[in-house]
């Protein structure tokens, strides 16, 4: 097998088909779980999700299509998770509606909606800290220092 074979070969890009690696043991890989048995992870090991819900370090993004859709941001809202809320699918109906439901959201719960971007807000809880990396809050005069 010539060398860029093994490479392909161990890339996963080519079948590893040459005989002189299997001198007449079984391959493990084909005697594993039966279909039916659970697949069983290190307890050390934990699933994204859960570990931001549980350090709280989630961010919710919400890109409704009618107003009906306002339940699923005030509930996420409520839960204590920022939301960013993505208007550009709606009319401007619609999308007004959903900035006054945010507005009174955020006046009830006590926290800050901001712009980001045309048609594009974040909903902050009242324990969140927004940091602005804008150019006004630097103390150096840029990358390069040139003066």
């Amino acid at each position: 097998m010539g060398s860029v074979r093994k490479a392909s070969a161990w890339l996963g890009l080519v079948d590893d088909n040459d005989e002189r690696y299997y001198d007449g043991y079984a391959d493990e890989a084909a005697e594993g779980p039966e279909p039916g048995d659970a697949w069983v992870t290190d307890p050390r090991v934990q699933v994204a999700s859960e570990s931001a819900h549980e350090q709280g370090r989630r961010i919710g993004t919400v890109t409704p299509e009618s107003f009906r859709d306002a339940r699923r941001i005030g509930e996420l809202f409520r839960d204590g998770v920022p939301v960013i809320i993505n208007l550009t699918a709606m009319d401007p109906g619609d999308a007004k509606r959903i900035v006054d439901f945010a507005a009174g959201l955020i006046f009830g719960l006590r926290g800050s909606i901001e712009r980001i971007a045309t048609r594009v807000f974040l909903l902050s809880p009242p324990d969140t800290e927004i940091v602005d990396g804008g150019a006004a809050h630097r103390t150096d005069n840029g990358f390069f220092n040139q003066s």
